[in-house]
């Protein structure tokens, strides 16, 4: 199958989703040609590995400056300033143009900041993965963040997105998500808004996997008091997760362990993040080149975030590496994991405590959460598979 691929990033083990599905697309023998945006010089060289796998890849650099002024042009109309922030007139053309060529069986377009090229599309297929539902995102975002920034941004956008995402689903033939949770808002929101006349897209659940070669249990010791919390730390509810364990759970642990430390491992922490540092159990690490050697020494995993869309990539790694997993209801809700099985879910805050203490009290209990932790990832969670639930679509 020839598949035109657009992204508004460049796919890398950072961007996962369609970095893993694109290899595993060649792998299998499509031809696939990626148009994609990149924010910077720097990320545009993610592109050279996508090359060696065969893909044709051509980049539009979209700086920050060019975003920031995309967003401005769009704050009086109604589209929503995601859908704008990636855009390139360039590379709409270059699709319109591609598109037309008659070289192509489909396009695949990802994520919300790329689906306002849809638009362009005539006459050829069109599967639009939005990955998560934006909307429901800001939904929550309103509720829960801390940071009023976040929350403005959510204010602002919420409503212009919510039409929006439901109108795509009129725009292509099929929608591809990463979990039940978003299919079904998705779904709401095209009941809501869409005139009766419309026909939205099937939507198809395509999880998200994790690479099982390069995230796997390693030999060696794990520290025994060592809690670790993975991710971008820039995210407004991996910023609220943070704070929340640190602030809230953490006294709680301490005064059953003392010597517990927390660490909170990602790059670009906000000042709110870094200053939790100023007690010595707590370490900060800002960006690491591999999240791995931190994940395997830990004793738990924590995903502490108290709201959520999609997969968490972060809660799929840890339980690859055969750590084990304490998180919220937020966090676990797009997964087929069986709580006190396959990770140990708490929403309040005594009880985020109290499963903490038992992995670290339990040897027998954080052995067995570990295995069956890789087990459920291996089981539901390969790429490969995935990767041939997307062909399914394709071919649908």
């Amino acid at each position: 199958m020839r598949i035109l691929y657009i992204t508004p990033y460049v796919p890398s083990r950072i961007r996962t989703r369609p970095y893993h599905l694109i290899r595993e697309l060649v792998r299998q023998g499509h031809l696939i040609t990626l148009l994609t945006a990149a924010a910077s010089d720097m990320e545009a060289q993610d592109a050279e590995e996508l090359r060696g796998w065969g893909v044709q890849v051509e980049v539009f650099l979209v700086p920050r400056a060019r975003s920031l002024g995309n967003c401005l042009l769009a704050l009086p109309t109604q589209e929503p300033l995601q859908a704008v922030y990636a855009y390139h007139p360039a590379m709409e053309r270059r699709l319109a143009e591609r598109a037309r060529s008659g070289e192509f069986d489909l396009v695949h377009i990802e994520h919300l900041r790329a689906a306002r090229l849809v638009r362009v599309v005539r006459g050829i297929p069109t599967v639009y993965d939005s990955v998560d539902c934006i909307s429901l995102l800001f939904e929550q975002t309103l509720q829960r963040t801390p940071r009023w920034t976040s929350r403005l941004l959510a204010v602002l956008d919420l409503a212009r997105t919510r039409r929006y995402e439901a109108h795509l689903l009129a725009r292509s033939d099929r929608v591809v998500v990463t979990s039940r949770r978003d299919k079904g808002a998705l779904e709401a929101l095209a009941r809501r808004y869409l005139p009766p006349s419309a026909r939205p897209a099937p939507i198809t659940v395509v999880t998200n996997g994790v690479d099982l070669e390069h995230f796997c249990p390693r030999e060696g010791h794990r520290d025994g008091r060592m809690v670790v919390f993975t991710g971008k730390m820039s995210y407004h509810a991996n910023v609220a997760g943070a704070l929340y364990f640190a602030r809230e759970v953490l006294p709680l642990i301490w005064a059953q362990d003392p010597e517990v430390q927390f660490w909170v491992v990602g790059k670009d922490p906000p000042e709110a993040v870094r200053r939790l540092a100023r007690d010595p159990r707590i370490v900060v690490t800002g960006t690491v080149d591999d999240m791995r050697p931190y994940l395997a020494r830990a004793a738990v995993a924590v995903c502490p975030i108290p709201y959520a869309v999609g997969i968490q990539n972060k809660v799929l790694e840890a339980m690859a590496m055969g750590t084990p997993v304490v998180c919220t209801r937020a966090a676990a809700e797009g997964l087929e994991a069986r709580p006190e099985e396959d990770l140990l879910v708490a929403d309040r805050t005594a009880e985020f405590a109290h499963h903490v203490l038992r992995v670290l009290e339990d040897p027998a209990l954080a052995e067995r959460l570990a295995a069956a932790g890789r087990q459920y990832v291996e089981t539901h969670h390969d790429w490969e598979a995935i990767a041939g639930q997307l062909v399914a679509v394709y071919c649908s």
